[in-house]
């Protein structure tokens, strides 16, 4: 699947953290309804692509690392999952055994390529801040 829960809940976090103050896993998972041990994973990952900054100690947490204005739903999907592809024959390191089967090219291969392409451009179109702006 393109867009799977770890995804879905990463922009949760995302979400809980937009008001700008630090927060605690717990007080995360309880505003956005997710378990704990999956915000720690999702929150490393946060933290690797640098969206997300943890803090250690008594006062610790986490905050958004950059400007909710710069943050899209794509580069938080990839942070999550780095090879985000419709279906495995589009990933470059995989060969697809139907593109170029007989010299000729895939027309399907082709026609998701493009669709990925598109879905890609729309994800990282607008930030999360004017997405979530009326909510």
């Amino acid at each position: 699947m393109f867009i799977t829960r770890e995804c879905d809940y990463a922009v949760r976090v995302i979400r809980a953290l937009l008001d700008g103050r630090r927060l605690s896993v717990g007080e995360i998972c309880k505003k956005e309804e997710i378990t704990v041990p999956f915000a720690y994973k999702i929150l490393k990952k946060l933290q690797v692509a640098k969206i997300v900054k943890g803090f250690r100690g008594v006062h610790g947490g986490y905050a958004l690392q950059k400007d909710p204005g710069e943050i899209t739903l794509l580069e938080i999907y990839q942070a999550i999952d780095p090879e985000m592809f419709l279906v495995e024959c589009l990933n470059p390191d995989k060969h697809c055994s139907r593109d170029g089967a007989g010299g000729m090219p895939c027309q399907i291969h082709q026609e998701l390529e493009d669709i990925q392409r598109k879905l890609l451009d729309l994800l990282s179109e607008k930030s999360l801040e004017k997405i979530l702006e009326h909510e």
